[in-house]
């Protein structure tokens, strides 16, 4: 999951969820090692960010590291049929920030999320930029790929199930010179030309993950139900939900293209709901409506603007309306919602009508992916089921209680869409729960504890 709007996060002093309650410890000490029937030698995963390993607004060679097929293959290779090595896209060491990352600094007085910019020098990161271009924070490409193999972790950061279609089956080309993380994994040639699914293709797996589709209802619910034009007007074809259709043929041509039309063994993952991660439910409805009523007493609520941004329609927001994590930082500057003749824009508003859409095209998405996965004889790792249970629930490891809480949960990152180094372990570790109950494996669970959450200045 990802989307190429610059975040302009909120100083938010760690506002969030107060999560209770509790799943059972992941972490597993099981003796026994064995991959059964299972050949990991060549393991291979597909996906979008969450498959990258993207965290906290970017991509760098840490948060790679901790990419959940990182920490998968490395619980493989405890196996005899585990792979000798697993290749990432990784970032030269002197480039080994990427894209740039968010961090928490000290801002007047307060910790605050900053992002990466020319004006802060990147927050002295080891960024990847090179030539010029309008598809990154600061105007700036990615530097190209340098390894001389494929690597084995295929996610790219942004990547939808719409937009890996080549032109024949209804998608655009070129992807390539849109996605630049994408793109710096293509030689020149390849930029214009080659589609995603023919690009996972030219691996050979002996086993696989997959996890696409989360981007195909995320730009349209974190741009608040807003589809932005690219270019004077030429509405973003990516930032709407996908319909069905084409989704459909889209998820099937992936999955039978990795699976080898169902001979090669592996996992599916379907799309969790969105408006539970941190990104919908830590700038709340409720607790603006309290700061405005802090500041006048006779203030009746927050003022949204809903619908068509050419026709919006100007109400008082209520519960069933999520805000977005970057509404703060507008309504701070601003003064947005206060008042009726200055409402907070909609793209800051995932409205009620606008989140049952999210909801229902997930649903409809996600039984898409149930029966293509049965089509091909691979079992689904139910992520949706899983995320609704840790924000609801959170989660615990050895001890430690794991939230959905903004910051200091320590399983989603400064973004509040990813996961943090700890939060991709606890996915890993449910990829390996649906792997042994599936294919009668012994993969031993990975120690999340051992794994960071957010780090704090």
């Amino acid at each position: 999951m990802k989307r190429y709007t610059t975040y302009s996060l909120p100083a938010l002093a760690l506002l969030g969820l107060v999560l209770g309650g509790c799943q059972p410890d992941l972490d597993d000490t099981r003796p026994a090692t064995d991959a059964g029937s299972l050949n990991f030698n060549s393991y291979v995963a597909v996906g979008n960010s969450l498959t990258a390993g993207y965290s906290d607004g970017g991509l760098y060679n840490e948060a790679q590291a901790t990419s959940y097929p990182a920490l998968l293959a490395q619980q493989f290779a405890k196996t005899s049929k585990g792979p000798a090595s697993f290749v990432q896209p990784s970032f030269a060491t002197t480039q080994a920030d990427g894209s740039g990352y968010i961090k928490l600094q000290i801002v007047n007085g307060a910790a605050s999320p900053v992002p990466p910019s020319a004006a802060n020098n990147y927050l002295d990161e080891k960024v990847a930029f090179t030539t010029p271009a309008v598809n990154l924070p600061g105007g700036r490409q990615l530097a190209p790929y340098a390894g001389t193999t494929q690597p084995d972790n295929l996610g790219i950061p942004g990547i939808s199930v719409l937009s890996s279609l080549s032109a024949l089956t209804g998608g655009l080309v070129p992807y390539g010179t849109l996605n630049p993380f994408y793109e710096r994994l293509l030689t020149t040639a390849e930029k214009s030309t080659k589609d995603y699914v023919t690009y996972i293709g030219q691996k050979t797996p002996t086993f696989f993950t997959c996890w696409m589709g989360n981007n195909d209802v995320l730009a349209y619910a974190t741009n608040g139900g807003v589809v932005e034009n690219i270019a004077p007007g030429v509405p973003n074809p990516f930032g709407d939900l996908t319909d069905t259709t084409r989704f459909g043929i889209g998820y099937r041509a992936i999955l039978r293209t990795i699976s080898r039309n169902g001979t090669v063994q592996g996992v599916a993952a379907n799309i969790p709901n969105v408006t539970s991660v941190p990104y919908f439910n830590t700038v709340t409805v409720a607790a603006v409506a309290a700061a405005f009523k802090a500041q006048n007493a006779a203030s009746p609520g927050v003022f949204i603007a809903t619908g068509p941004t050419t026709a919006p329609v100007v109400r008082l927001a209520t519960s069933a309306d999520y805000l977005t994590l970057t509404a703060q930082a507008y309504i701070a500057a601003t003064g947005a919602g206060s008042l009726p003749t200055n409402p907070l824009p909609s793209k800051y508003v995932l409205d009620a009508t606008e989140a049952a859409a999210v909801v229902n095209r997930t649903t409809q998405l996600n039984n898409i992916i149930a029966k293509t996965a049965r089509q091909n004889k691979v079992p689904l790792a139910d992520m949706n089921t899983f995320f609704t249970g840790i924000a609801q629930q959170g989660v615990v490891t050895n001890a430690v209680n794991n939230t959905a809480t903004f910051a200091s949960g320590n399983l989603f990152s400064l973004d509040g869409v990813h996961p943090t180094p700890r939060g991709y372990a606890v996915v890993a570790n449910e990829f390996i729960r649906v792997i042994n109950a599936n294919y009668g494996s012994k993969i031993p669970n990975v120690a999340p504890n051992d794994y960071r959450g957010v780090l704090f200045p």
